[in-house]
């Protein structure tokens, strides 16, 4: 559903009586700002910046990558990766994932 549609439905609400006028302005201005602090959350501009590092790498730069993004330290990340690569190749698998389709620096 777009804004538009909300607002319009939110608008109906209100010339319907089910809502008061303060409920309508609550409700209208939790939609219009939940847009604007949605854009501004660090994990999604930590998502939108994670790259393959090129100077701290082993393999692919993936745990180098990560541990930019996260502020955690490189090697947890590749001992993670091993441990899950102990559960079933699951580390594996994830690994190599993240480095066909995550982007370099």
């Amino acid at each position: 559903m777009t804004l538009s549609d909300e607002l319009s439905k939110l608008t109906e609400l209100r010339d319907r009586g089910a809502l008061t006028d303060e409920e309508f302005a609550r409700a209208k201005d939790r939609l219009l700002n939940a847009e604007h602090t949605r854009s501004n959350e660090p994990v999604v501009s930590a998502l939108n910046s994670f790259r393959r590092s090129r100077s701290d790498r082993w393999f692919g730069g993936v745990c180098g990558g990560i541990a930019r993004a996260t502020g955690v330290e490189a090697w947890v990340w590749r001992l993670l990766f091993v441990l899950l690569f102990l559960c079933a190749g699951a580390g594996l698998l994830a690994y190599v994932l993240l480095w066909i389709f995550v982007p370099s620096e």
